[in-house]
């Protein structure tokens, strides 16, 4: 039987729905809520609530955005004719970060798994697709998670692609810098051999 409020055991459980919040992270996260003065609190379920509402996918490779089409796409210095694919929002911060890229993205919001009950037309692909239609797109980077689920995806989007004449390719993976060749597991060092460049 639980010591707090029905109300207070409510707000803890919706915390702990969230991804990597324990039952402990939980209780933490709602006692700070209550802790917060009205003005926050009001400011914090404001913002909550805003988000929900005004972010929705971009009409064009479907990132998270709060118009019609995101930054990355409506940018003139892009290089419109690559177009790197991820599996989720999360993924084009990640590349961002490294200044290395300057093309455009498409964000599948998931990748294949017959498993989970995640089927091709679940996900984004279709979306992509229609993107190749014009002459502008001359390659195609697989940026899917190195996973079975992202293995797979990769491999389902080429065979669409190939017949339409974009060069499709897969972004390297390999041993982590910093790491002993003898711990990396035989998936880890096919993908760096694959992925192995001319010095």
């Amino acid at each position: 039987m639980s010591s707090f409020t029905p109300s207070l055991d409510k707000l803890i459980e919706q915390f702990a729905k969230l991804p990597s919040v324990g039952k402990k992270s939980a209780q933490r996260l709602a006692f700070h809520i209550l802790s917060m003065s009205e003005t926050e609190a009001k400011t914090f379920t404001e913002t909550i609530e805003k988000a929900r509402n005004s972010i929705k996918r971009c009409e064009i490779c479907c990132n998270l955005t709060d118009s019609q089409i995101c930054t990355v796409c409506s940018s003139q210095s892009r290089d419109k004719s690559v177009i790197c694919v991820v599996e989720d929002p999360r993924d084009v911060i990640a590349i961002e970060r490294t200044h290395e890229f300057n093309g455009l993205y498409h964000v599948l919001h998931g990748a294949i798994s017959p498993m989970n009950d995640i089927n091709p037309e679940d996900i984004c692909i279709k979306e992509l697709i229609m993107r190749l239609g014009s002459d502008d797109v001359k390659e195609v980077i697989m940026a899917t998670n190195p996973t079975v689920e992202g293995e797979a995806t990769s491999m389902y989007i080429s065979k669409l692609i190939k017949p339409l004449g974009v060069r499709v390719s897969r972004l390297a993976y390999g041993v982590p810098v910093g790491a002993d060749l003898e711990y990396a597991d035989e998936f880890t060092l096919i993908r760096a051999m694959e992925g192995r460049k001319e010095l």
